[in-house]
């Protein structure tokens, strides 16, 4: 039986448009100073792991700028993986979720995620299968390890609702805040969710 690995997600910190706009998989969105400040803060919270074995991250930027202080902290590179990255959410890239929130195609994305998919993008059940399937190799690689993996809130909350044997049209129900941290335990046995949208305090308590 293989030990089992503590996957540390990290949602990216802060960027100007957080909450205002649907950036996907737009380029250049960076971290606001609020947002590189939230990712220092989450590098000297991961020190309460003596030993981290990897820094995962998606390949935007925003995830990478979130995740370059932790992997600084422990003289490692960040590892980027492209199956980590946001959601594709297609001719909806750049838009207002204002604007957005008044479509009618926005109450299927609240409720009932799993039948739809985003016009010249991804469904969300290909996300999802994505993500899970990202993470179990993350775990596979790094068996008995702590590895932190940076990406966005969708995919986060994908995994969580996947470990949890949530169906996927539930997944809306959970939230994942900027620079949060959420702990799945991948176990031989199925995934074990330790904390979810962790914003404060001591992680020093998690056990695998």
């Amino acid at each position: 039986m293989k030990a089992p690995t503590l996957v540390l997600l990290v949602r990216h910190a802060l960027t100007r448009t957080t909450g205002a706009v649907l950036q996907g998989r737009a380029p250049g969105v960076h971290l606001s100073d609020d947002g590189r400040r939230q990712a220092d803060g989450v590098a000297g919270r991961l020190a309460a792991f003596p030993k981290i074995g990897a820094v995962y991250a998606s390949p935007l930027e925003r995830a990478r700028e979130t995740a370059a202080p932790i992997a600084r902290a422990r003289g490692c590179a960040v590892r980027i993986e492209r199956e980590l990255t946001e959601l594709d959410v297609g001719a909806w890239t750049g838009r207002s979720l204002k604007r957005l929130s008044r479509k009618p195609e926005w109450q299927a994305v609240q409720r009932h995620p799993s039948g739809f998919r985003f016009p010249g993008g991804e469904s969300f059940v290909e996300m999802q299968t994505r993500i899970v399937g990202a993470l179990a190799r993350v775990g596979e690689r790094h068996p008995g390890a702590v590895v932190v993996v940076v990406s966005h809130a969708d995919p986060i909350k994908a995994a969580v609702a996947h470990a949890v044997g949530a169906h996927l049209d539930l997944f809306q129900r959970i939230t994942i805040a900027p620079a949060s941290i959420t702990a799945i335990a991948y176990r031989s046995q199925g995934p074990v969710v330790l904390t979810l949208n962790s914003m404060d305090g001591d992680l020093a308590g998690l056990v695998l």
